[in-house]
């Protein structure tokens, strides 16, 4: 049984859509627990009267991305579940999005296995997994090298993100829980995946597992729209930055090779500096 875990603040209606497209799966051998960490926009009342089927779990407002999706996975594994899958409120999945997922997992029982990104407005995908290089601090975005005949299936990857990521309860046993400490927002779902690599388990992106998300919603995103002073300070110190220092500090420290952190860290300090004026 996977035991999807969806943390949520506000934002009621992606909520409410990507909950929508789980009830079309083909295959409903799956269960959903939402992690209201503090919503103010009536989220708890829309899930008790639309959703009644979901378990609901709430934090006071400081869980965050992290703490929210552990404390969803610490309930799941009480449950019995056998698979965990953590994703956000903004997607929405394709109605085979559950069978192509125990499709691959019963070729890779131990693998940790993301899903096939596509762009929600446009239908083409965007993002298909990243192989990354420490010693050259480059990234390759496999979407980008594959070509379309080959764009099915799973494929060995690096690191993956959190948006439907399949993490089976072997590897949960073995090293645990993402690490809330280090980082309660961003970078958990990238460490986590590396963690697990590190353990010996497989990383795949499933090609077959579609789910549909909205790019330009990320705070992120709209952080770089509306360029200022406070953004700027925002984007590189905030808990919710997507280039925050401090979680890359902690992430390079943590995963890349020793001979390699230097370089790793001024080039990636240089990249979040001047990326976010440039871009």
């Amino acid at each position: 049984m996977i035991y999807i875990v969806i943390p949520v603040f506000n934002r009621k209606d992606f909520t409410r859509d990507c909950l929508l497209s789980l009830r079309k799966q083909t295959d409903p051998n799956y269960k959903v627990i939402v992690v209201d960490d503090g919503s103010t926009d009536g989220t708890a009342d829309m899930l008790k009267e639309e959703f009644p089927e979901v378990t609901v779990l709430f934090g006071d407002g400081n869980l965050f991305w992290t703490a929210s999706v552990n404390m969803g996975i610490h309930h799941a594994l009480e449950q019995g579940a056998d698979y965990v899958m953590t994703m956000n409120n903004d997607v929405e999945v394709a109605p085979d999005f559950i069978e192509n997922t125990y499709k691959w997992a019963k070729v890779k029982p131990n693998a940790v296995i993301g899903a096939l990104e596509m762009d929600a407005e446009t239908r083409e995908p965007i993002f298909g997994g990243e192989i990354i290089d420490f010693k050259l601090n480059s990234v390759r975005h496999l979407i980008q090298e594959l070509p379309k005949e080959k764009q099915v299936g799973i494929h060995l990857v690096s690191q993956l993100p959190g948006r439907g990521l399949l993490i089976p309860r072997t590897v949960i046993d073995k090293i645990g829980v993402f690490d809330q400490e280090q980082f309660p927002h961003y970078v958990a779902d990238y460490d986590y995946t590396h963690t697990a690599a590190r353990h010996g388990f497989e990383l795949y992106c499933n090609y077959d597992a579609k789910l549909y998300t909205y790019p330009e919603e990320s705070g992120e995103r709209k952080n770089r729209k509306s360029k200022n002073l406070k953004n700027f300070y925002n984007h590189l110190f905030d808990i919710k930055g997507g280039g925050n220092l401090r979680d890359f500090t902690r992430f390079t420290l943590k995963n890349c090779p020793k001979p390699y952190i230097p370089y790793y860290l001024a080039n990636g300090y240089a990249r979040r500096i001047f990326g976010y004026l440039m871009k």
